[in-house]
């Protein structure tokens, strides 16, 4: 009896442990296959015009949620800056300019792959203080004295179509200043350092009504409206994630978001 009893317990003993080794076993086969499940860690790195950085900090946030483990880093700046950046080596995935000249200077470099593709245009606008305090009605109120206006520099696209808008309204603007990229001059304006300064429709929108910002006709002239392509960098490591990312700002939830942060999208 006592022979059985000893038997039975060492019988006993063995399953017990040939579960739990089972188990031990099973826990790390699942722990293998949920870390090979894991998406790699990536960056993807955009240079984007300083009028995209709103819409495009918000996609960055949809697009990683997309794409668990991956990061968006931008580089926002003037479209010339950012063309002269990537045509000179530096890191950059994904390259969206706020006019087709701008982008050129890195297709003519071989420094984009394929054609650049256009998915918006942009328009500008006079911002203000809100209510317009000085009574500012078009271009030529620009020039009365008094007013202290600034507009983006020649070189960078804003500066290009505030010329072509001077141009069409047989205008010559004596500005305070020529910002560096169009931020600038929003800034100034918002912070009341000037009284008014040409900055795009996107731009105005983006402050939730601490500017105001005033139609003119010329704006829709020649030259004045602003087209934005976006383009590969060549020689980009994650090149498939920086088509996605084109993909992702041409799809629906890329369109929504420029249309709501007043783009005219294509």
């Amino acid at each position: 009896m006592r022979t059985r009893f000893r038997s039975a317990l060492m019988v006993g003993a063995a399953a017990v442990l040939g579960l739990a080794l089972t188990a031990c076993g099973g826990s790390d086969s699942g722990s293998g296959q949920s870390t090979q499940a894991q998406a790699p860690a990536r960056t993807l790195t955009v240079s984007a015009a300083a009028s995209l950085t709103s819409v495009y900090q918000q996609l960055g946030t949809e697009f990683q949620n997309a794409n668990p483990g991956t990061t968006v880093t931008f580089n926002f700046g003037g479209s010339d800056s950012l063309a002269q950046q990537v045509v000179q080596g530096a890191p950059a995935d994904v390259l969206a300019t706020a006019s087709s000249k701008t982008m050129n200077t890195a297709v003519q470099a071989g420094k984009i792959q394929g054609e650049p593709v256009v998915y918006a245009t942009n328009t500008l606008q006079i911002a203000v203080a809100p209510n317009n305090p000085k009574g500012i009605t078009d271009l030529a109120s620009l020039n009365r004295p008094g007013i202290v206006s600034v507009v983006c520099a020649p070189a960078v696209p804003c500066g290009a179509a505030a010329e072509a808008a001077e141009k069409a309204a047989g205008v010559t603007l004596t500005p305070a200043s020529e910002e560096q990229d169009v931020k600038g001059v929003l800034n100034r304006v918002q912070t009341g350092n000037a009284d008014a300064g040409l900055v795009y429709v996107t731009d105005v929108r983006s402050t939730q009504g601490k500017v105001q910002g005033l139609d003119f006709p010329q704006a829709s002239a020649q030259g004045a409206v602003q087209s934005y392509p976006i383009g590969v960098v060549n020689g980009s490591q994650n090149a498939d994630l920086a088509q996605s990312w084109i993909s992702f700002v041409r799809g629906p939830q890329g369109t929504a978001a420029l249309q709501q942060a007043g783009f005219v999208t294509k």
